[in-house]
Parts: C-alpha cells; structure tokens; sequence
C-alpha cells in the first residue's frame, strides 16, 4: 500500500511555498508520493479569472521535475463541472484502491472545513494533514480544532509542523501584472514560463 500526499490548490501559479509544504508532508509523515493536484472548476474560485488548466499545469509540471517522489496529477482538471473534494477522493480510492490517501491542507482550511461539500465524507476517505499556525479570531485553538473534528467525525488528523511562507498566488499575479520580478518566489522555469506566455499582465487573462 502506497502513502499518497494529496496537495490541492488553482496553483495559479505553483511557487516555492507549495513545494516546501509538499516537501515536509513528504519527510514528516514517510510518504511514498505526493501528488500535486490542480483544481479544475474550484467552487471556492468564482471570484476571479482562473488561469486556463493547460498552463496550470504546465507550470506545476515544469516546478516538480527536480523532485522524483513529487507527481503532477490532472486528475480533477480532466473531470467536468465543479469539482468538489468528497467526490475527488472518492474517485480516487475507486481508481487506485491499494493506495492510502493523505489530504494536506492548511489550518484556515481546517477551521472552514464543516462548510465544504459534504465534510463528512472528505473526513472519512483520507488523513488530514493540516499546517499552518493559530488564527487569533478563530473560536478555537488548532489544536482545539483538530480534537473536535476528530471527534464529531472519527476523523484522522495530525499536524504537519510547517511554517507558513508569506506569500500567496493573488501576489505573485498582483507583482507580475505591475512588472515586478517573481525571482525567489517560483522556481526559475516558472517564471520563464509566466514571461514567455506573456501570463498575469494587466488587462490579459488567460482563462
């Protein structure tokens, strides 16, 4: 039975704190893989222009080539519609019923998860890995969190000791858009990509 780290995310785009979250789900929980998902239609993204699959893709695909157990899975960019987290992993074990999933997230997702698409069942179909930090607003502590969800839903979830990076996707689109350098925020062939497909300029949006 192979250990499978899940990391989710529009990646729009992938940069260095999405692979140091991969890294340390990697080697704190002795993971066989961790495969790195980009969402298709995220229900949460309907905000914004999210940034067509193909580069997507192409841009997590070309981040991951220096890490062997590091995987670019199109499993939801290839499904149609909305793509809700219970039936992704639910697809999942039908397709790879050997394996044992684990589900990496970060604690304002832990705090939000009771609102997502049938919390239940994304609960019960893999380990949560949660990493993050304490919300001063939240009503409870992470660690109060966890022992809740545990509860309320025969939950398995552990933390994963992993310092948030200070930066986000909105960011780096927000920094390229007013022509700053990404240099240090995404690996070099990341922003080769970004400037060669002319992504995340003002007024242009590759959806």
């Amino acid at each position: 039975m192979a250990k499978i780290g899940i990391l989710g995310g529009t990646f729009d785009p992938i940069h260095n704190g999405h692979l140091l979250l991969g890294r340390q789900a990697y080697e704190e929980w002795d993971l066989d893989e961790v495969w790195f998902m980009p969402s298709g239609d995220p229900p949460h993204k309907r905000d914004h222009v999210v940034t067509a699959a193909s580069h997507r893709c192409a841009m997590v695909e070309l981040a991951l080539r220096p890490y062997p157990h590091f995987t670019l899975s199109d499993f939801e960019v290839k499904r149609q519609g909305t793509t809700y987290t219970a039936e992704t992993m639910a697809l999942l074990h039908q397709a790879y019923p050997g394996h044992q999933f684990y589900f990496i997230i970060g604690a304002d997702s832990l705090y939000e998860l009771e609102r997502w698409y049938h919390p239940e069942r994304v609960l019960g179909q893999a380990v949560i890995l949660v990493a993050g930090r304490e919300y001063e607003d939240a009503p409870r502590t992470l660690e109060e969190q966890i022992a809740y969800l545990t509860k309320t839903y025969q939950a398995d979830i552990r933390p994963l000791h992993f310092r948030e990076v200070d930066i986000s996707s909105n960011e780096l689109r927000d920094l390229e858009s007013r022509g700053k350098t990404l240099r240090g925020y995404v690996p070099k062939p990341v922003e080769a990509y970004i400037e060669a497909h002319g992504l995340y300029q003002e007024g242009n949006f590759h959806g």
